[in-house]
């Protein structure tokens, strides 16, 4: 009888210190969790930084001076300039009319926002061809006035837009929801324009999530690979970016100059993940500062 109390006193203590399972337990699963860590992304993370480095130096920099690798570059980075300011655009004016407003269709308009969630990014390309393609819906009257849309520069920035247009939106709506309008009210009724507002009121309140959102739609511009490989059509040097010059690398068996554009890829993706730590610890302290009693 004693042996019972004090095992049952024993998991009323490990229940009030919040922790229920025995030592080893939580050893597995801490060991699983690293092991899991180690296997899929450590792993991963070394074998393409010392497969483009296996050939020296010499061989990983000519990766880059390479012109159609320069021409990838380029592309990538035009894509990307154009479509992010793009969806910060849409992105805010979008979040702000669903939070602060109540209109006919707002749950049609939060549904659309989420559409390329749903659609492969494949599926997406394809819509395009069929939409813009030569023998698309739009094909006959872009061919009279010869405007290439498929296979060119602008079918990927499109596709590249549609595919990121969420990421800022769906980073504001929940916190400008949470935010309220009242602010924005006050300061119309103190005689603030529209602009005066948002600049001084409404952008300081919603800036990290803002960044937030647009660090996260910058690295998928960079990174699309699904929907900007239908309709590009893999013509080396004009309409390849990054991702599609590694393929045709990879393809080649040019394996160090391939696993050289992989490694800028996943630079570049570890710079966005240190920045998107540091915006959220920069959030959750303002917050902490605006807040100090919860």
């Amino acid at each position: 009888m004693g042996g019972v109390q004090s095992r049952l006193h024993g998991a009323q203590r490990g229940a009030r210190a919040g922790r229920t399972e025995s030592p080893l337990v939580r050893r597995i699963l801490i060991a699983t969790a690293l092991a899991f860590l180690l296997l899929v992304l450590v792993l991963p993370l070394v074998l393409i930084f010392s497969t483009a480095f296996s050939r020296g130096i010499g061989v990983y920099l000519s990766a880059f001076t390479d012109p159609d690798a320069l021409a990838a570059i380029r592309l990538t980075l035009l894509t990307a300039a154009v479509a992010v300011p793009l969806n910060t655009v849409f992105g805010v004016c979008a979040a702000w009319a669903i939070a602060k407003f109540e209109f006919r269709g707002k749950n049609i308009l939060i549904t659309l926002i989420d559409l390329p969630f749903a659609v492969s990014p494949v599926i997406a390309g394809l819509i395009f061809v069929i939409l813009f393609g030569s023998w698309g819906f739009f094909g006959a009257w872009l061919l009279e006035n010869n405007i290439q849309i498929i296979f060119a520069k602008p079918g990927i920035i499109i596709a590249t837009v549609f595919i990121t247009f969420p990421f800022v939106a769906r980073e504001l709506i929940p916190l400008m929801q949470a935010q309220g309008s009242e602010e924005e009210q006050s300061a119309i009724v103190l005689g603030a324009g529209a602009w005066q507002t948002f600049r001084r009121v409404t952008l300081p309140n919603i800036k990290w999530g803002l960044l937030y959102g647009v660090i996260l739609c910058n690295a998928r511009a960079m990174g699309e690979f699904g929907a900007v490989s239908v309709v590009s059509g893999h013509i080396r040097g004009l309409t390849c970016t990054m991702p599609l010059h590694l393929e045709i690398l990879y393809n080649e068996y040019n394996f160090a100059a391939a696993f050289a554009i992989a490694s800028l890829l996943t630079f570049l993706a570890l710079i966005t993940l240190v920045l998107k730590s540091l915006i959220e610890w920069r959030s959750a302290r303002q917050l902490a500062i605006e807040n100090p009693e919860s």
